[in-house]
C-alpha cells in the first residue's frame, strides 16, 4: 500500500464514522505513526509503506473513529508555541485560551501569578516561561497535577504546582490571579461533541446550573490573595462576559473589561482589586 492509498483509506474510515476534519486528523496520525509530515506527504505519495506500519496506522485511525480525541491518541497538544503532554485526566489546551495568556502576559510586572484550575499546566507554564514571574498553579485533581508536573519537567519550567480545592491550600498574595475554570452549564454538557462529553474530565467542564459556579467562588475569595491593584483574569464562554463582569463589579473589582478573541467572540474578562482586605 502506498502513502497516498493509506492516507485515503484513513480519511474514508474517519468520514464514515462522522469525524469532523477527517482529512486533517488522518494527516496528523500519518505523521504521528508513520513519521510522514504534511510536507513530506506530497513527496512520498507513491512510496510503499511497510505492512506492519500500515496496520498500526489503520488501528490508530479506527481508534479515532470511536471519537477518542486526537490529542489523547497522540498524547500531546501545541499551545503558545510549546508542546504539552495531555491525556484523559486534563482538558486539552485550546487555541482560544492563548488569548488569555497573551492578556495576562501584557498585564504582568514579572512578579507573581496564581493559576487556579491549572489542569495540564499549559497556562501556568506558558506564563512562567514568557514573563519569568514566580508562578503557582493549583488544581483539585491529583491526576491532573501529575500531568502538569510531567509538562513542567519536559519544558524545564519553574512553576510550583499544588493540590488545592481552589484557594484551600494557597498562601500569600499575587499580582495576578488567572483562571480558565469549568464554565459549561450542566444541561449543556450532554449536547457537546462526543469527543468532549465522553473523553474530557467532567471536573474540567461542569460549571454548575448556569455555568457560573466557579466564577462566583473565585471572585468571592480572590481579594484575599491579590495584591493591591492586582488583576483577576478569566477565560469565559462566548456568552458569559456580561454576567462575569457584573459578578466582579459587585464584589468591588474596578476597571473590569471584556476582551474578544481573534474570532471576535467574548473570551476574557479582567478586573483590578483596589485594596487588600
Amino acid at each position: 500500500m502506498t502513502v497516498m492509498q493509506l492516507q485515503q483509506e484513513g480519511v474514508k474510515r474517519l468520514e464514515d464514522a462522522g469525524i469532523m476534519d477527517a482529512v486533517v486528523d488522518a494527516r496528523y496520525l500519518l505523521d504521528a505513526i508513520c513519521g510522514i509530515s504534511s510536507t513530506q506527504y506530497y513527496l512520498r505519495l507513491q512510496e510503499e509503506i511497510e505492512e506492519s506500519l500500515a496496520n498500526k496506522y489503520l488501528e490508530t485511525v479506527d481508534l479515532r473513529a470511536t471519537h477518542v480525541p486526537l490529542q489523547h491518541i497522540i498524547g500531546k497538544q501545541a499551545f503558545m508555541g510549546y508542546e504539552f503532554v495531555v491525556n484523559a485526566n486534563v482538558l486539552s489546551p485550546r487555541q482560544d485560551t492563548e488569548r488569555l495568556v497573551e492578556i495576562v502576559e501584557e498585564l504582568s510586572d514579572g512578579s507573581s501569578i496564581l493559576d487556579v484550575c491549572t489542569g495540564s499546566g499549559c497556562i501556568a507554564i506558558s506564563l512562567e516561561k514568557r514573563t519569568h514571574a514566580t508562578v503557582v498553579g493549583v488544581d483539585i485533581s491529583p491526576a491532573a497535577l501529575e500531568v502538569a508536573n510531567t509538562n513542567k519537567k519536559l519544558l524545564h519550567s519553574k512553576v510550583t504546582f499544588i493540590e488545592s480545592d481552589l484557594f484551600s491550600n494557597v498562601t500569600g498574595r499575587y499580582q495576578i490571579i488567572v483562571s480558565n475554570p469549568p464554565y459549561i452549564a450542566k444541561n449543556v454538557i450532554p449536547t457537546l461533541m462526543e469527543e468532549v462529553r465522553e473523553h474530557e474530565p467532567i471536573l474540567a467542564l461542569d460549571g454548575g446550573e448556569d455555568g457560573l459556579d466557579f466564577y462566583r467562588k473565585i471572585i468571592k475569595a480572590a481579594p484575599m490573595y491579590l495584591q493591591a491593584e492586582g488583576y483577576l483574569c478569566f477565560e469565559i464562554g462566548y456568552d458569559q462576559g456580561l454576567a462575569v463582569q457584573a459578578l466582579m463589579e459587585a464584589q468591588g473589582f474596578f476597571a473590569c473589561q471584556i476582551i474578544k478573541d481573534y474570532a471576535q467572540l467574548d473570551r476574557v474578562v479582567i478586573g483590578q482589586w483596589k485594596q487588600n482586605d
